[in-house]
């Protein structure tokens, strides 16, 4: 039987022989030429150039007017056009319509008058700013580099204020209460579990983000990886004309002081552009954990009260370079690499005490846990696009590879003592050396053929190979103050590697008329994975399997303020690779975590209603099935009374959700943004640790982002954030609620800018969370280092003004409206 990876190949040749074939007669292009000036008859400089089909005011390409208002638009085909111009200080421009025949080459347009100011681009002053959330057809974009709250903190910080998204006490993140979330930066997969997700993030710059797009319906170009959808955050990337850079440094103080600089430089001149950025980063946190739990055995109950403090030093280095060069106007190449080398330090003390009531002291443990970790990845891309005429018809190619490390040397010692102080069991002490490494190679191609001027296709294909070796080498005291492998047949030393093929290939068909686009598509892909625990029979897990996920979206312009549209998608989120490690990460001899080799995928189907009011008032209304949902739990060793949490397959998850976003304004010194997001989870499984799971609970959150404007170059913002309790699995989680301000002010012709923030003013952001379910009886609570003072001063040199040629203005547009790119 051929594999799927033979008929995607197929599939794709017999598309491009088509393309070929449709190339074989070209139509005749013309070039037309123009002017821009204002209302005293004088050119308007760097113009922007669009050209519209009159049809539908559709974009078919567009180009920069130069210094003397002067444009060219090149190898354009017959039919009836527009043309739209705007520029900073004046009103947008229109031509009359006209028509392009094949045989007219050259088409000299009238001179199009913009009314406003005579003042040229370098004497008009930039006061509109990108409102903070947009609603697009397929995703919410949060525009994050103009909100003063992005200044200081980090990716994972400004992830946890998008709307719907919540993180809870592990790093894991939710997108409308469902777990499975897809991570990207730039469009491209992370490949990353959680622990190590959290870690990149963290070492992330805000500074250094343009927008977080968050997805709830993906089409069938994306990898059908993450049931809740997929989070996109985009890094800023270099459109100005020659050499331009900013230098960003920041200092924050919570109970202890953290440090962060970055250095961003852009070069681009004719046909090259150059980018590069650098991050670092060093500071101290601390967290506070409380863990209450009852262990019952036939005969009595024993309780443990766990007290920790866990202090964390880290020093965080990220870089990314790159380049793209246009071969022509059409066909650029590029290369990206970027990656991050990073220390952390984290010591946790303990204390747990021990009894068979509530208040009571048998015995009490001494514990500390002390952990070195360093981090190193190394990515890089190379990417060719190509634009093959003027229609539309594209093909873009990129290649991937990857290579994370992470080194782990954790010291554990235990003491045990009667209440009186006086030694019960004399010190136990082990040491775990754990390192991990994670490859990942990629491939991947996409094809764009408009087959009519409504009717768009869209295929590709995928390949992807990862592997993790992760490996934990149990050590015990030699007698002299150092450490010899566990060799034991009681050791906990184990070698765990885990390698997973993808071959995808997907298929879209997309179709615009007056008021209405749709689209439809199909993504197959086959899954060919294996976890083997080396040395230890009966724990290699085998799976070869293929699936197909369907999707469609349809939009429906009702008049110029209304809209309305329906998406559906189907998606698969697979065990990440943290949840199948079978490893022991232990707090103490009694709290420990391991993964569990033996976990499926879960499958969810997503439908979602969305309505759109004036591009500003946003509701969505959404509706999701998960089969084999993967969720956390706390288990219970009776014959060792020690917890420990893991990951399970429950049964089905349904969710209800709807989500309201809107900008307001107030006075117009006074704007903001609301979102209001109300859902409900539901939990059902037949058979979960001998009892049967059906709960769930009606969840509200809201998110309120305040803007004011009222001295000319000063801002200040507000956010507040608030969820009300919630009931996931077997854990019930009570209100969280925090609010942020910062404040900025611009200076040095716009060039500098000074920030202040801080974050959580009241101190009130902490995880509180109980389980009562069969054996499983504890309270959680875990207060973090969340009220943080940042300062923070940016300064952009060089050329911040003249704006180079956007290469995809001629596809871009088109693509949106049929949606699901």
């Amino acid at each position: 039987m051929k594999t799927l990876r033979h008929y995607i190949y197929l599939l794709l040749t017999a598309l491009l022989f088509c393309s070929a074939a449709m190339a074989q007669t070209p139509p005749v292009h013309a070039r037309l030429h123009g002017s821009v000036v204002n209302n005293q008859q004088q050119p308007v400089e760097f113009a922007t150039v669009s050209l519209l089909r009159a049809k539908d005011s559709s974009v078919v390409k567009g180009a920069l007017g130069d210094v003397n208002g002067k444009y060219n638009l090149e190898r354009v085909i017959a039919g009836t056009y527009i043309i739209k111009t705007t520029a900073v200080g004046f009103q947008k421009g229109l031509s009359k319509a006209f028509t392009v025949s094949d045989n007219t080459p050259i088409v000299n347009i009238p001179a199009i008058t913009m009314q406003g100011g005579s003042k040229t681009l370098k004497t008009v002053e930039v006061s509109a700013a990108k409102p903070l959330l947009e609603r697009k057809l397929d995703r919410m974009v949060m525009n994050v580099e103009n909100s003063v709250l992005a200044a200081g903190n980090n990716a994972m910080e400004i992830l946890e204020r998008a709307p719907g998204v919540t993180i809870d006490k592990d790093d894991n993140i939710s997108l409308q209460g469902k777990q499975g979330v897809t991570v990207m930066l730039n469009g491209k997969l992370t490949y990353l579990s959680s622990a190590q997700l959290a870690t990149l993030l963290r070492s992330t710059d805000g500074s250094n983000i343009a927008t977080i797009e968050i997805i709830t319906n993906p089409s069938a170009k994306y990898d059908a990886a993450g049931n809740s959808g997929i989070i996109n955050i985009v890094m800023k990337k270099n459109k100005t004309i020659g050499t331009s850079g900013s230098v960003v440094a920041s200092a924050n103080y919570g109970k202890n002081w953290r440090g962060n600089e970055s250095f961003t430089l852009n070069h681009k001149q004719g046909a090259l552009n150059l980018f590069g950025n650098f991050s670092h980063g060093d500071g101290k946190s601390e967290r506070d954990l409380y863990i209450q739990r009852r262990v019952d055995s036939a005969d009595k109950s024993t309780y443990f009260n766990q007290y920790n403090n866990m202090g964390e030093v880290d020093h965080n280095n990220n870089y990314r370079v790159g380049a793209d060069y246009d071969l022509t106007k059409n066909h650029t190449i590029g290369f990206v690499v970027n990656g991050y080398f990073n220390n952390q330090n984290l010591n946790t003390p303990s204390t747990t005490y021990i009894g068979t009531t509530p208040t009571g002291v048998d015995s009490y443990l001494k514990s500390s846990s002390m952990m070195d970790q360093s981090f190193k990845s190394f990515s890089a891309n190379l990417n060719d696009r190509l634009k093959l005429d003027t229609a539309g018809q594209e093909l873009g190619i990129d290649l991937d590879y990857s290579r994370y490390n992470n080194n782990q040397v954790g010291d554990y010692t235990t003491n045990t003592y009667k209440p009186n102080g006086q030694t019960l069991i004399p010190q136990t002490a082990f040491r775990n050396v754990t390192p991990s490494v994670i490859t990942i190679k990629a491939a991947k191609a996409d094809y764009t053929l408009p087959l009519t001027k409504e009717l768009k296709l869209e295929t590709g294909v995928k390949f992807s190979d990862v592997k993790t070796d992760n490996n934990l080498i149990a050590q015990l005291p030699d007698g002299n103050g150092g450490f010899v492998n566990d060799n034991s047949p009681t050791s906990n030393s184990n070698h765990f590697i885990y390698t997973e093929k993808i071959n995808a290939g997907y298929i879209n068909l997309g179709q615009t008329w007056k008021n209405t686009s749709a689209q439809v598509g199909l993504r197959a892909e086959q899954t060919i994975s294996n976890g083997d625990l080396v040395g230890k029979d009966g724990h290699a897990v085998d799976r070869n399997y293929v699936n197909l996920f369907p999707s469609l979206f349809i939009n429906q312009k009702l008049d110029k303020k209304n809209q309305i549209g329906f998406s559906y998608s189907r998606r698969i989120d697979r065990p990440n690779y943290g949840n199948l490690n079978p490893f022991l990460f232990y707090l103490d001899r009694y709290t420990y975590s391991k993964g569990n080799p033996f976990l499926n995928p879960q499958y969810t189907d997503s439908y979602e209603l969305h309505y759109t009011w004036n591009n500003a008032i946003n509701v969505n209304l959404n509706y999701s099935r998960t089969k084999d949902v993967i969720t956390e739990i706390i288990l219970t060793d009776t014959a060792t009374k020690a917890s420990y949490q893991t990951n399970m397959n429950l049964q089905v998850q349904n969710a209800y959700s709807i989500n309201v976003s809107s900008p307001f304004t107030i006075v117009k010194w006074w704007t903001g943004n609301i979102n209001l997001n109300t859902f409900y989870l539901g939990f059902k499984s037949a058979d979960l640790l001998g009892a049967r799971l059906n709960n769930g609970r009606v969840v509200f959150q809201g998110k309120l982002t305040q803007t004011f404007s009222i001295i000319k170059d000063w801002k200040l913002e507000l956010f507040t954030n608030y969820q009300s309790p919630l009931t996931y699995g077997i854990y019930d989680i009570r209100p969280r609620y925090s609010t942020d301000a910062g404040v900025s002010r611009t200076f040095a012709n716009k060039r500098a800018n000074i920030k202040f923030s801080v974050s959580d003013i009241f101190n009130t952001r902490t995880n509180n969370i109980n389980s009562m379910y069969q054996s499983v009886n504890l309270a959680i609570r875990q207060k973090g280092e969340t009220r943080i003072s940042r300062i923070s001063f940016t300064y952009n040199f060089g050329n911040t003004k003249i704006k180079a040629r956007d290469h995809q203005t001629g596809a871009e547009q088109e693509k949106g409206r049929v949606g699901g790119n």
